[in-house]
C-alpha cells in the first residue's frame, strides 16, 4: 500500500496505483475518518492506494498568482493526479454543494490531461438523510466535462455522524461491504478501460 507517502511518491512508484482525494482541508474531518477506512478496503484487494489530502495542500497555492504560475510546492499533488491509474473522490456535503477547497483544487490541475480518460469513482457523505447526493453529481458533471471515465456505483452515507463511533469507525459492517463492492467492481472497471493490473499477487 502506497498511502501516507509524499504526494511525489505516487508518481515515481514502480507500481500502477490508484489516487484517493480527501475532498476538504477542514480539520479532523468525518471525511478523512471514512477515507482511512477506505484504504483499508483497497489495501484487503492488495491494490496500491495513494492518499491526497487536501488538509495538506501547500498555503501558497491558494494566491491569486497561482492562477498563472503554480507554485513548486504543488507540483506533487498535481503530478500524483497525473501518475494514477484511476481516482477515488471521497466529498463531503458543504451548504448543498462540494467544499470549495475541491472544486478549488480541480481548477489548479493540469489541463486537460489530468481527468481525459481516466476513471473516477465517488463516496458521499454529509450531516444530512441524502448522503452528499448533490456534490457527487456535481462532480460527475466537472468530470463528465472533463472527459474521465465515470464509474456508475456510487456509495452515499446520509447522516455520518450517526454512522461512526468516537474512533471514527463505522458502526454498521454493512456500510463496509458497500464500500467493498464498490471498490472491487471499480478496480475490475480500471483494469478493463486502461488495460493495466492493479492487483497484487
Amino acid at each position: 500500500m502506497v498511502s501516507g507517502l509524499d504526494p511525489a511518491d505516487a508518481a515515481t512508484h514502480s507500481r500502477r496505483v490508484l489516487t484517493l482525494i480527501v475532498g476538504t482541508n477542514r480539520p479532523g474531518s468525518n471525511s478523512r475518518k471514512v477515507a482511512k477506512q477506505v484504504e483499508e478496503v483497497y489495501a484487503s484487494l492488495s491494490v496500491p492506494l495513494h492518499v491526497l489530502d487536501l488538509a495538506k495542500l501547500p498555503p501558497e497555492i491558494f494566491s491569486p498568482a497561482s492562477y498563472g504560475e503554480k507554485p513548486k510546492s504543488f507540483a506533487p499533488f498535481a503530478d500524483a493526479i497525473l501518475a494514477a491509474e484511476g481516482l477515488i473522490v471521497v466529498t463531503p456535503e458543504y451548504n448543498g454543494g462540494m467544499p470549495g477547497v475541491l472544486k478549488y483544487f480541480i481548477d489548479m490541475l493540469k489541463f486537460p490531461e489530468s481527468f481525459e480518460q481516466r476513471p473516477v469513482c465517488f463516496v458521499g457523505l454529509g450531516a444530512g438523510m441524502w448522503g452528499a447526493l448533490r456534490p457527487v453529481e456535481q462532480l460527475q458533471l466537472i468530470f463528465g466535462y472533463r472527459n474521465a471515465f465515470l464509474y456508475p456505483e456510487r456509495v452515499f452515507l446520509p447522516k455520518v455522524n450517526d454512522l461512526l463511533d468516537e474512533q471514527g469507525r463505522f458502526t454498521d459492517p454493512e456500510i463496509r461491504e458497500r464500500l467493498q463492492e464498490q471498490a472491487t467492481g471499480f478496480v475490475e472497471f480500471v483494469e478493463r478501460v486502461k488495460g493495466v493490473k492493479l492487483r497484487g499477487k
